[in-house]
């Protein structure tokens, strides 16, 4: 297995250095760059990893990375994430079953507050329920199946729900026994029920054929912070 990481980014200067300190030794690093105002590809460059850049979309953004790397299994981690140990060998044990094409990690959110604890125990079960992860549970693919499907949509949002949907009909996604722990930034902003309820919301209308594009302004408009309304002029 030669392992790829794909890593989105945009204005991710001090996050970056903890996702790419967790990647496993040997694996190719791609950094797919949103045209960030800030030093976010020259710390990518100072680490080690290959830098492309283009115009911001998470979904065109890991395209782009993805069309760059050389391996033949891709993971796609959020700048805000970092994989705990054994992620390589866990992912090689499980492409080691032909009908695998991919899966993703068990989420971890730190610092673990009880209502973080309740996000990761919540994400994790709905994932293995229902079939579903998320992008920042790390979602890894054979390269052959990613490109058969057209990789990922260029959507506003919905674009790792989408690509899951999609891989679905062409294997079994795996859980991996291994950890993924990222940062509470997404939850803390309107808070991790509100977040939640939100997030259900918009899976919810998604898997009834509402457009990522008519979803995507409610969606952000809901998650806006009021403080930062306050401040405006």
């Amino acid at each position: 297995m030669n392992l790829s990481v794909i890593v989105p980014t945009l204005n991710e200067e001090t996050l970056l250095p903890r996702a790419l300190a967790s990647v496993p030794r040997g694996a190719e690093v791609v950094v797919a760059d949103g045209r960030s105002a800030d030093r976010t590809r020259e710390v990518a460059v100072q680490l080690g990893a290959r830098v492309v850049v283009g115009a911001p979309g998470r979904g065109a953004q890991m395209n782009q990375g993805a069309r760059e790397a050389s391996g033949d299994t891709l993971l796609f981690l959020h700048a805000d994430c970092a994989l705990g140990p054994g992620a390589d060998e866990a992912i090689r044990q499980a492409l080691s079953d032909a009908c695998v094409v991919g899966g993703w990690f068990r989420l971890s959110v730190r610092p673990a507050r009880p209502s973080l604890a309740l996000v990761s125990f919540g994400s994790n079960l709905r994932a293995r329920l229902l079939g579903l992860p998320y992008g920042d549970q790390a979602l890894f693919v054979r390269r052959s199946v990613f490109d058969a499907i057209g990789g990922y949509r260029d959507v506003p949002i919905m674009e790792d729900v989408d690509l899951v949907r999609r891989l679905r009909k062409r294997g079994r996604l795996k859980c991996l026994d291994a950890t993924v722990t990222t940062l509470p930034r997404h939850w803390e902003r309107s808070g991790p029920l509100f977040t939640t309820l939100v997030n259900w919301a918009a899976i919810a209308a998604f898997s009834l054929g509402v457009s990522p594009f008519r979803l995507a302004p409610v969606y952000h408009r809901l998650h806006r912070n009021p403080r930062d309304d306050r401040a405006s002029p």
